[in-house]
Protein backbone atom coordinates (compact mmCIF):
# COMPACT_ATOMS: atom_id res chain seq x y z
CA UNK A 1 0.00 0.00 0.00
CA UNK A 2 1.90 3.03 -1.34
CA UNK A 3 0.66 5.45 1.75
CA UNK A 4 2.60 3.09 4.21
CA UNK A 5 5.68 2.39 1.98
CA UNK A 6 7.98 4.19 4.69
CA UNK A 7 6.36 1.51 7.24
CA UNK A 8 6.73 -0.99 5.73
CA UNK A 9 9.85 -1.54 4.11
CA UNK A 10 11.22 -0.93 7.59
CA UNK A 11 12.51 -4.79 8.75
CA UNK A 12 11.27 -4.11 11.70
CA UNK A 13 7.87 -3.19 10.70
CA UNK A 14 7.11 -4.62 7.29
CA UNK A 15 3.81 -5.75 6.24
CA UNK A 16 2.65 -7.54 9.38
CA UNK A 17 3.78 -4.26 11.64
CA UNK A 18 1.85 -2.28 9.44
CA UNK A 19 -1.60 -4.68 9.35
CA UNK A 20 -1.52 -4.45 13.51
CA UNK A 21 -1.77 -0.33 13.29
CA UNK A 22 -4.75 -0.69 11.31
CA UNK A 23 -6.15 -3.26 13.59
CA UNK A 24 -5.16 -1.16 16.35
CA UNK A 25 -8.00 1.24 19.02
CA UNK A 26 -6.45 4.09 20.61
CA UNK A 27 -8.38 6.12 22.14
CA UNK A 28 -7.41 10.34 22.87
CA UNK A 29 -8.99 12.31 25.57
CA UNK A 30 -8.20 15.71 24.79
CA UNK A 31 -7.86 16.84 21.11
CA UNK A 32 -5.56 20.58 22.23
CA UNK A 33 -2.06 21.57 22.69
CA UNK A 34 -1.50 17.36 23.18
CA UNK A 35 -3.68 16.19 21.87
CA UNK A 36 -3.55 17.79 18.19
CA UNK A 37 -0.18 16.26 17.04
CA UNK A 38 -0.71 12.74 18.55
CA UNK A 39 -4.04 13.02 16.55
CA UNK A 40 -1.82 13.84 13.80
CA UNK A 41 0.93 11.15 13.62
CA UNK A 42 -1.65 8.49 14.70
CA UNK A 43 -3.83 8.87 11.78
CA UNK A 44 -0.67 9.00 9.54
CA UNK A 45 0.80 5.92 10.55
CA UNK A 46 -2.68 4.62 9.70
CA UNK A 47 -4.21 3.76 13.39
CA UNK A 48 -7.50 1.90 12.61
CA UNK A 49 -9.22 2.79 14.44
CA UNK A 50 -9.15 6.61 16.68
CA UNK A 51 -11.59 7.88 19.63
CA UNK A 52 -11.21 11.62 20.02
CA UNK A 53 -12.74 12.76 23.47
CA UNK A 54 -12.84 16.57 24.09
CA UNK A 55 -16.21 18.67 25.15
CA UNK A 56 -14.33 22.08 24.51
CA UNK A 57 -14.40 24.77 21.72
CA UNK A 58 -11.79 25.93 19.39
CA UNK A 59 -10.54 29.32 20.55
CA UNK A 60 -8.02 32.14 18.86
CA UNK A 61 -5.83 31.56 21.64
CA UNK A 62 -5.57 27.75 20.76
CA UNK A 63 -3.92 28.41 17.39
CA UNK A 64 -0.35 29.31 18.50
CA UNK A 65 -0.14 25.51 19.18
CA UNK A 66 -3.09 23.14 18.62
CA UNK A 67 -1.63 23.03 14.90
CA UNK A 68 -4.79 20.93 13.61
CA UNK A 69 -6.98 24.00 13.63
CA UNK A 70 -7.53 27.43 12.09
CA UNK A 71 -9.14 30.27 11.42
CA UNK A 72 -12.57 28.40 9.80
CA UNK A 73 -12.07 26.03 13.24
CA UNK A 74 -13.08 29.11 15.57
CA UNK A 75 -16.28 28.38 17.85
CA UNK A 76 -16.28 24.77 16.37
CA UNK A 77 -16.11 20.81 18.52
CA UNK A 78 -12.61 20.49 19.25
CA UNK A 79 -12.99 17.06 18.45
CA UNK A 80 -15.27 17.49 15.67
CA UNK A 81 -13.16 19.63 13.82
CA UNK A 82 -10.05 17.49 14.29
CA UNK A 83 -11.86 14.62 12.94
CA UNK A 84 -13.03 16.94 9.76
CA UNK A 85 -8.95 17.54 9.08
CA UNK A 86 -7.37 14.40 9.68
CA UNK A 87 -9.71 12.44 7.87
CA UNK A 88 -8.51 15.00 5.01
CA UNK A 89 -5.15 13.47 5.72
CA UNK A 90 -6.26 9.62 6.15
CA UNK A 91 -9.72 8.28 5.06
CA UNK A 92 -8.92 5.24 5.13
CA UNK A 93 -9.72 4.48 8.99
CA UNK A 94 -12.18 5.53 11.29
CA UNK A 95 -12.53 8.12 13.68
CA UNK A 96 -15.11 8.55 16.47
CA UNK A 97 -16.11 11.77 18.34
CA UNK A 98 -17.03 11.98 21.58
CA UNK A 99 -17.80 15.73 22.35
CA UNK A 100 -18.62 15.50 25.42
CA UNK A 101 -16.65 16.21 29.32
CA UNK A 102 -15.37 12.59 30.42
CA UNK A 103 -16.79 11.64 33.93
CA UNK A 104 -17.42 8.86 36.07
CA UNK A 105 -20.13 8.12 34.45
CA UNK A 106 -18.75 7.86 30.90
CA UNK A 107 -15.24 6.70 31.57
CA UNK A 108 -15.32 2.88 31.78
CA UNK A 109 -17.97 2.41 28.73
CA UNK A 110 -15.35 4.93 26.51
CA UNK A 111 -12.28 2.82 27.69
CA UNK A 112 -13.68 -0.60 26.88
CA UNK A 113 -13.94 -0.66 23.22
CA UNK A 114 -10.25 0.68 22.89
CA UNK A 115 -6.57 -0.76 23.18
CA UNK A 116 -4.99 1.86 24.39
CA UNK A 117 -5.50 5.12 26.15
CA UNK A 118 -3.97 8.79 25.62
CA UNK A 119 -4.22 11.43 28.19
CA UNK A 120 -3.81 14.87 26.87
CA UNK A 121 -4.81 16.07 29.11
CA UNK A 122 -4.39 19.66 31.55
CA UNK A 123 -5.85 19.48 34.93
CA UNK A 124 -5.31 17.16 37.27
CA UNK A 125 -8.90 15.73 38.18
CA UNK A 126 -8.92 14.22 34.58
CA UNK A 127 -6.05 12.63 34.73
CA UNK A 128 -6.83 10.79 38.57
CA UNK A 129 -9.83 9.76 36.59
CA UNK A 130 -8.05 8.73 33.36
CA UNK A 131 -5.69 6.87 35.41
CA UNK A 132 -8.29 5.06 37.33
CA UNK A 133 -10.29 4.16 34.69
CA UNK A 134 -6.78 2.63 32.53
CA UNK A 135 -6.06 0.66 35.96
CA UNK A 136 -9.93 -0.62 36.28
CA UNK A 137 -10.10 -1.58 32.66
CA UNK A 138 -6.87 -2.58 32.17
CA UNK A 139 -5.75 -0.70 30.18
CA UNK A 140 -2.37 1.32 29.25
CA UNK A 141 -2.21 4.83 29.29
CA UNK A 142 0.19 7.33 27.62
CA UNK A 143 0.68 10.24 29.78
CA UNK A 144 2.15 13.58 28.44
CA UNK A 145 2.02 16.80 30.57
CA UNK A 146 3.82 20.68 29.41
CA UNK A 147 4.77 23.72 31.50
CA UNK A 148 6.03 26.78 29.99
CA UNK A 149 8.96 25.00 28.39
CA UNK A 150 9.10 21.57 29.75
CA UNK A 151 7.70 18.19 29.10
CA UNK A 152 7.00 15.00 30.52
CA UNK A 153 6.25 11.69 29.06
CA UNK A 154 5.32 8.36 30.38
CA UNK A 155 3.95 4.75 29.99
CA UNK A 156 1.60 3.83 33.18
CA UNK A 157 -0.35 0.78 33.31
CA UNK A 158 1.59 -1.53 30.90
CA UNK A 159 2.02 -4.90 31.64
CA UNK A 160 0.81 -4.73 35.11
CA UNK A 161 3.50 -1.57 35.47
CA UNK A 162 3.04 1.32 37.33
CA UNK A 163 0.17 3.99 37.32
CA UNK A 164 -0.30 7.61 37.75
CA UNK A 165 -1.06 7.42 41.57
CA UNK A 166 2.02 5.89 42.00
CA UNK A 167 4.44 8.88 40.32
CA UNK A 168 1.63 10.91 42.38
CA UNK A 169 -0.73 9.63 45.55
CA UNK A 170 -1.44 12.88 46.38
CA UNK A 171 -3.33 15.04 44.41
CA UNK A 172 -2.44 18.98 44.12
CA UNK A 173 -5.09 21.39 44.87
CA UNK A 174 -7.26 22.17 42.10
CA UNK A 175 -5.49 25.54 41.11
CA UNK A 176 -2.29 25.55 43.01
CA UNK A 177 -0.19 24.85 39.56
CA UNK A 178 -1.58 27.19 36.55
CA UNK A 179 -1.89 25.81 33.22
CA UNK A 180 -0.66 26.56 29.77
CA UNK A 181 -3.70 29.49 29.57
CA UNK A 182 -2.56 31.36 32.55
CA UNK A 183 1.03 31.17 32.98
CA UNK A 184 1.98 30.08 28.79
CA UNK A 185 3.60 27.71 27.39
CA UNK A 186 5.98 27.60 24.44
CA UNK A 187 4.16 26.90 21.28
CA UNK A 188 6.15 24.20 19.47
CA UNK A 189 6.86 22.31 23.11
CA UNK A 190 3.23 20.62 23.09
CA UNK A 191 4.11 19.31 19.15
CA UNK A 192 7.51 17.90 20.77
CA UNK A 193 5.96 16.02 23.85
CA UNK A 194 2.56 15.08 21.70
CA UNK A 195 5.19 13.65 18.88
CA UNK A 196 6.72 11.64 22.18
CA UNK A 197 3.06 10.29 23.47
CA UNK A 198 2.31 8.99 19.57
CA UNK A 199 5.66 7.12 19.19
CA UNK A 200 5.11 5.10 22.52
CA UNK A 201 1.76 4.19 21.26
CA UNK A 202 3.03 3.18 18.04
CA UNK A 203 5.95 1.40 20.59
CA UNK A 204 3.56 -0.53 22.08
CA UNK A 205 1.23 -1.78 19.31
CA UNK A 206 4.41 -2.57 17.26
CA UNK A 207 6.15 -4.37 20.18
CA UNK A 208 9.33 -2.01 19.40
CA UNK A 209 12.34 -1.00 21.37
CA UNK A 210 11.85 0.01 24.99
CA UNK A 211 8.96 1.15 26.43
CA UNK A 212 8.47 4.56 28.76
CA UNK A 213 7.02 1.77 31.44
CA UNK A 214 7.85 2.11 35.16
CA UNK A 215 10.05 5.67 33.83
CA UNK A 216 8.85 9.61 33.48
CA UNK A 217 11.09 11.53 30.96
CA UNK A 218 11.45 14.97 31.62
CA UNK A 219 12.27 17.30 28.57
CA UNK A 220 13.77 20.36 28.98
CA UNK A 221 12.78 22.98 25.62
CA UNK A 222 15.61 25.89 26.80
CA UNK A 223 18.11 23.40 26.94
CA UNK A 224 17.52 20.10 25.03
CA UNK A 225 18.54 18.26 28.19
CA UNK A 226 16.01 15.33 28.53
CA UNK A 227 16.45 13.69 31.85
CA UNK A 228 14.73 10.03 33.02
CA UNK A 229 13.44 9.16 36.31
CA UNK A 230 12.66 5.69 37.41
CA UNK A 231 9.07 5.15 38.86
CA UNK A 232 8.53 2.31 41.39
CA UNK A 233 5.32 0.72 41.39
CA UNK A 234 3.32 0.86 44.84
CA UNK A 235 0.70 -1.73 45.07
CA UNK A 236 -1.29 0.27 47.55
CA UNK A 237 -2.34 2.22 45.23
CA UNK A 238 -3.01 -0.20 42.45
CA UNK A 239 -5.33 -1.79 45.59
CA UNK A 240 -6.59 1.03 46.56
CA UNK A 241 -7.89 1.70 43.20
CA UNK A 242 -9.60 -1.66 42.28
CA UNK A 243 -11.22 -1.70 45.79
CA UNK A 244 -13.41 0.87 44.83
CA UNK A 245 -14.31 -0.88 40.88
CA UNK A 246 -17.93 -1.61 41.55
CA UNK A 247 -18.37 1.66 42.99
CA UNK A 248 -16.41 3.97 40.87
CA UNK A 249 -19.67 5.25 38.61
CA UNK A 250 -21.57 6.51 41.62
CA UNK A 251 -18.47 8.40 43.37
CA UNK A 252 -18.61 11.45 43.59
CA UNK A 253 -15.66 13.04 42.20
CA UNK A 254 -13.25 14.28 44.94
CA UNK A 255 -11.09 16.63 42.71
CA UNK A 256 -13.71 18.62 41.10
CA UNK A 257 -15.62 21.43 42.52
CA UNK A 258 -19.40 21.77 42.01
CA UNK A 259 -19.71 25.78 42.96
CA UNK A 260 -19.67 27.97 40.52
CA UNK A 261 -18.10 31.65 41.41
CA UNK A 262 -20.40 34.46 40.52
CA UNK A 263 -18.50 35.85 36.54
CA UNK A 264 -19.24 39.12 34.89
CA UNK A 265 -18.07 39.87 31.42
CA UNK A 266 -15.39 43.29 31.35
CA UNK A 267 -18.34 44.88 30.19
CA UNK A 268 -21.22 44.27 32.05
CA UNK A 269 -18.05 45.29 34.90
CA UNK A 270 -17.67 48.56 33.80
CA UNK A 271 -21.29 49.50 34.47
CA UNK A 272 -21.17 48.89 37.84
CA UNK A 273 -20.03 51.42 40.65
CA UNK A 274 -18.27 51.54 43.81
CA UNK A 275 -15.69 49.23 42.25
CA UNK A 276 -12.05 47.39 43.49
CA UNK A 277 -10.69 45.38 41.05
CA UNK A 278 -8.17 42.71 42.50
CA UNK A 279 -5.52 41.20 40.33
CA UNK A 280 -4.80 38.61 41.64
CA UNK A 281 -1.47 37.16 39.31
CA UNK A 282 1.54 37.28 40.29
CA UNK A 283 3.90 40.63 40.18
CA UNK A 284 5.65 38.89 37.10
CA UNK A 285 2.70 38.45 34.58
CA UNK A 286 1.71 40.29 31.58
CA UNK A 287 -0.03 42.53 30.68
CA UNK A 288 -0.17 45.05 32.76
CA UNK A 289 -4.02 46.80 33.33
CA UNK A 290 -2.41 49.71 35.33
CA UNK A 291 -5.72 51.93 34.04
CA UNK A 292 -7.97 50.33 36.53
CA UNK A 293 -5.70 51.43 39.25
CA UNK A 294 -5.98 47.29 40.68
CA UNK A 295 -5.08 46.36 44.02
CA UNK A 296 -2.88 43.32 43.12
CA UNK A 297 -2.50 40.72 45.16
CA UNK A 298 -1.05 37.17 43.64
CA UNK A 299 -3.76 34.41 44.57
CA UNK A 300 -1.01 32.44 46.67
CA UNK A 301 -0.88 35.47 49.09
CA UNK A 302 -4.78 36.20 48.93
CA UNK A 303 -5.81 34.74 52.24
CA UNK A 304 -2.59 36.63 53.91
CA UNK A 305 -3.85 39.84 52.43
CA UNK A 306 -7.63 40.02 53.43
CA UNK A 307 -7.20 43.02 55.34
CA UNK A 308 -6.53 44.84 51.59
CA UNK A 309 -10.37 43.84 50.25
CA UNK A 310 -12.42 46.95 50.44
CA UNK A 311 -15.75 45.28 52.32
CA UNK A 312 -17.74 48.43 51.79
CA UNK A 313 -16.65 47.65 47.78
CA UNK A 314 -17.89 45.43 44.87
CA UNK A 315 -14.74 43.04 44.21
CA UNK A 316 -14.03 42.74 40.43
CA UNK A 317 -11.23 40.11 40.09
CA UNK A 318 -9.18 39.30 37.58
CA UNK A 319 -6.49 37.26 36.58
CA UNK A 320 -4.63 35.92 33.19
CA UNK A 321 -7.76 33.58 31.99
CA UNK A 322 -10.61 33.55 34.72
CA UNK A 323 -9.52 30.50 36.01
CA UNK A 324 -7.46 32.07 39.28
CA UNK A 325 -10.20 35.09 39.47
CA UNK A 326 -12.79 32.16 40.33
CA UNK A 327 -10.97 30.94 42.47
CA UNK A 328 -10.22 34.07 44.84
CA UNK A 329 -13.89 34.26 44.65
CA UNK A 330 -14.12 30.96 46.26
CA UNK A 331 -11.61 31.72 48.58
CA UNK A 332 -13.42 35.36 49.58
CA UNK A 333 -16.73 33.60 50.17
CA UNK A 334 -15.24 31.06 52.57
CA UNK A 335 -14.47 34.11 54.72
CA UNK A 336 -17.32 35.35 54.13
CA UNK A 337 -16.78 38.30 51.93
CA UNK A 338 -19.36 38.73 49.39
CA UNK A 339 -20.29 40.77 46.23
CA UNK A 340 -16.92 39.82 44.54
CA UNK A 341 -17.34 38.77 40.73
CA UNK A 342 -14.73 36.88 38.67
CA UNK A 343 -14.41 38.73 35.38
CA UNK A 344 -14.80 35.58 32.92
CA UNK A 345 -12.09 37.34 30.27
CA UNK A 346 -8.26 37.36 30.91
CA UNK A 347 -5.73 40.40 31.08
CA UNK A 348 -5.52 41.00 27.37
CA UNK A 349 -9.27 40.75 26.52
CA UNK A 350 -9.82 43.43 29.10
CA UNK A 351 -6.40 45.77 27.95
CA UNK A 352 -7.80 45.13 24.67
CA UNK A 353 -12.26 45.95 25.78
CA UNK A 354 -10.22 49.26 27.54
CA UNK A 355 -8.36 50.30 24.07
CA UNK A 356 -11.34 49.72 22.39
CA UNK A 357 -13.32 52.36 24.66
CA UNK A 358 -11.12 54.94 24.33
CA UNK A 359 -10.71 54.74 20.71
CA UNK A 360 -14.33 55.33 21.04
CA UNK A 361 -14.02 58.29 22.97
Amino acid sequence: MTRYDRHIILSEIGQKGQDKLTQAKVLVVGAGGLGCPVLQYLTAAGIGTIGIVDFDVVEKSNLQRQVLFGTSSLGKNKAIAAKQRLLDLNDTISIHTYPEKLTRKNVLELFKDYDIIVDGTDNFATRYLINDASIITNKPLVYGAIYKFEGQVAVFNYKNGASYRCLFPTPSKEGAIPNCSEIGVLGVLPGIIGSMQANEVLKIILGLGNILSGKLLCYNALTTQTTTLIIHKVESEIKKVLSKKESFQNTVEELNCNFNPPEISIEDAFKKRNIQFIDVREKDEFPKVDSLNPTHIPLSKLENNLHKIDLKKKKIIFCQSGIRSKKAVSILQKHNINNSYSIKEGASEILEYINQLHKQQ
